[in-house]
């Protein structure tokens, strides 16, 4: 997954003046330049109290700049107006690139504090710009006189997108209606917050401790020595603690013998959010979609959806519901293929029970072990987080030239991460990567990338990214490095993806720089990289066995390779089912007399999905479309595999290296947002994409 910052924000004056303002501003390290190396921010002098002071005054220079476009006795022209829309709000970018990323990866309750201040008064800021009817006077004549203007086609996009901006947040309605729409943006954005947090509460709440070794019958040692580490730093040393974060759950379900702790760890996971206790999401759900539909309504639109989709490649829901409906029956009748088959598994075991949720990861390793003679614990010790990481360098070195070097002495936003100079093939510099991989109390669920700093163009000079890369891969033990599952893996190769189209953007404007495109073209970056994850040429880089250095042997990538579909009908069913729920509830017109868990079950029946599998994502845990800017847009995921697929199957016709395959996939990864999405892909591969390529990939046709 990707996290995005949206970061055109609210309106408060700094509350201070003469010799203290100066001496705050020489403490605040947001308001001085920053002498470290590549303009790194410098995260061991930032305190929170640094925060809200740096948010107001960032504010108070945009709202200068923003006077200073309208009041140019100048008529309009693109860079007097649109160009300079864009270089504003420089120090805002700067606060807020870091606070978001922080709260995100290394919270606290002192940020969540800032946080709670700072929200209200970055969407009146946001809606201050977007609802300036000089501002919009002055844009609105720029795109109205766009023919004549001779401007390029990053321009024009960038001049379109504005236009459209102001036109989707409200500058058309009438004072009273602006005034409404105002107090529902500063309430969605409180609300996606309360969300954010109760879920990471949620999480880190529950805690299965488990005093008696029978009673990890069938787990590795790996995971046991995790769970007794885990114990021991949360003082119960001599026990063994299972959590709800990926690297804990995971393995847990995949091998426990325990079904009834198996069942008990499912439903703690399957309820977050839903235990009617402070944490509880059902409430602020209800209450989001109330507000989004309000707010899609003032704007013209029935629903949200039809509000979101109106500006992306889908464009209707009617579009994205055919689109997953057709995935949806494909994945659900393999799945229900697959349940036989675990079934089967189970009763030859013994077993007196119908297959439930809580059994599926475990009877699917079993069947994996049985069908292709392969047991993850097998695979794991060959990809150790350091080697899959190099052989993603090395994959980005032979596709685009670029290299990776280590840099010691930088700052450090967390003791975890790390940080790389990433230069081209001529040695002029990239950007900076930070990676950060193993999870912590502090840190949200998933993975996703973001960034410090975005490339763009100021006074004729490239400014280079600051690109993150987030996971919550397995954590390191005492007697073993972080081994990966293949799932974390492709997700390392995938936020990677996520991080070249970050890195590798060459435009001239931030708005339409990088990963600055519509959320269903943005997928298509992270997800093509996982084709490389697993071919066999590019395990022999980087697939080595963290004891003896052996490269993985012929016999497991085979294993490996035969892996591709396998459990694919629950795993597209799980996700399609998850996409449908998000169009679902932002399908509604109404959420009057809606109980969330009801209505979850409601619609799961009412496309059949099987008893044995519930979405990846249920309501009060859907963090994507409730706190993480997917809403109606988590289809994104499978609409963008369409082209990842068929794009990777052009690499594959040329070479999965060839230079001239990649050097046009660099391009439309440089340009970013600065054209339309579908005139970058087919510039790319010569045609429209082909939508079967999808269903051959995961196995379903």
């Amino acid at each position: 997954m990707k996290k995005t910052l949206l970061i055109l924000s609210a309106a408060i004056m700094m509350c201070a003046c003469g010799n203290k303002q100066n001496s705050e501003e020489a403490q605040n390290p947001f308001l001085t330049e920053w002498e470290t190396p590549y303009g790194i921010p410098p995260f061991e002098q930032i305190k929170p109290s640094d925060y809200l002071p740096a948010f107001q005054e960032g504010i108070r220079q945009q709202q200068a700049e923003i006077q200073a476009i309208i009041d140019n006795p100048e008529a309009p022209t693109f860079d007097n107006t649109i160009g300079a829309l864009d270089r504003s709000g420089m120090l805002l970018s700067k606060v807020a690139g870091v606070f978001f990323n922080i709260t995100e990866s290394d919270g606290s309750d002192e940020l969540n504090a800032v946080m709670e201040q700072v929200l209200p008064i970055i969407s009146e800021h946001s809606d201050n710009i977007y609802m300036n009817p000089e501002l919009f006077h002055r844009v609105e004549a720029v795109y109205n006189g766009k023919d004549t203007l001779n401007l390029t086609v990053e321009q024009t996009t960038l001049l379109d997108k504005i236009y459209r901006t102001f036109v989707r947040n409200g500058i058309a309605l009438p004072a009273d209606k602006q005034a409404q729409l105002r107090e529902i943006n500063k309430q969605i954005s409180a609300l996606q917050q309360k969300f954010g947090n109760n879920l990471l509460a949620e999480t880190n709440a529950y805690r299965l401790v488990i005093d008696k070794e029978e009673d990890l019958a069938g787990l590795p040692e790996a995971v046991r020595t995790a769970a007794a580490e885990a114990a021991k730093a949360a003082g119960l040393e001599g026990k063994w603690l299972f959590g709800l974060q990926a690297p804990s759950y995971f393995p847990f379900m995949q091998y426990s013998e325990r079904r009834d702790l198996r069942e008990q760890m499912f439903r703690a996971y399957s309820n977050r959010g839903n235990n009617n206790n402070g944490n509880d999401n059902k409430a602020v759900v209800l209450e989001l979609i109330k507000l989004r539909i309000q707010k899609a309504n003032l704007l013209g639109y029935k629903t949200p959806a039809a509000f979101i989709l109106d500006d992306t490649m889908a464009k209707t829901p009617k579009a994205v519901n055919s689109f997953l409906s057709d995935i949806f029956k494909a994945a659900n009748n393999k799945a229900k293929q697959e349940v036989v088959e675990l079934q089967a598994m189970a009763d030859k075991e013994g077993a007196t029970f119908k297959i439930e949720p809580w059994d599926w990861f475990y009877y699917a390793d079993k069947l994996r072990a049985e069908k292709y003679a392969l047991n993850e614990d097998v695979i794991k010790p060959y990809f150790q987080m350091e080697n899959v990481r190099k052989g993603i360098f090395a994959v980005a070195n032979k596709l685009y030239g670029l290299t990776f070097e280590k840099l010691d002495s930088v700052p450090l936003f967390n003791p975890e991460a790390e940080c790389f100079k990433v230069s081209d093939a001529d040695g002029s510099l990239i950007g900076i990567l930070f990676t950060d991989y193993y999870p912590r109390a502090s840190k949200r669920g998933g993975a996703w990338m973001t960034n410090f700093r975005e490339q763009r163009v100021i006074d004729g000079v490239d400014v280079r990214p600051i690109i993150v890369n987030i996971g919550n891969f397995t954590k390191p033990t005492a007697t073993t490095p972080s081994l990966l599952t293949l799932d974390e893996v492709e997700t390392m190769f995938h936020e990677f993806g996520h991080a070249l189209h970050g890195l590798l953007a060459k435009a001239n404007y931030v708005g339409v720089s990088g990963t600055n495109v519509t959320r269903d073209f943005v997928e298509l970056p992270s997800q093509i990289m996982e084709n490389w994850a697993f071919e066999p040429e590019v395990l022999a880089m980087y697939a080595t066995h963290y004891q003896t250095g052996e490269v993985i042997p012929d016999s497991l990538v085979r294993k490996i390779q035969a892996l591709s579909t396998f459990n694919q009908g629950f795993m597209t069913t799980e996700l399609a089912a998850a996409a449908i729920l998000d169009m679902c509830w932002h399908n509604l017109s109404s959420a009057e007399g809606i109980e969330p868990i009801a209505f979850e079950k409601e619609m799961m029946d009412k496309i059949g999905l099987i008893d044995e599998i519930i979405p990846r994502y249920r309501t009060t845990y859907f963090n994507h479309i409730w706190a993480g800017g997917y809403s109606a847009g988590y289809y994104g995921y499978l609409w963008a595999e369409v082209l990842d697929k068929d794009a990777y199957a052009h690499f594959k016709e040329t070479g999965i290296f060839n230079p001239e395959t990649a050097r046009a996939f660099r391009t439309l990864l440089e340009k970013g947002g600065t054209e339309e999405p579908m005139k970058l892909y087919r510039d790319f591969r010569g045609a429209d994409p082909n939508p079967d390529y999808l269903l051959i990939g995961r196995g379903l046709k």
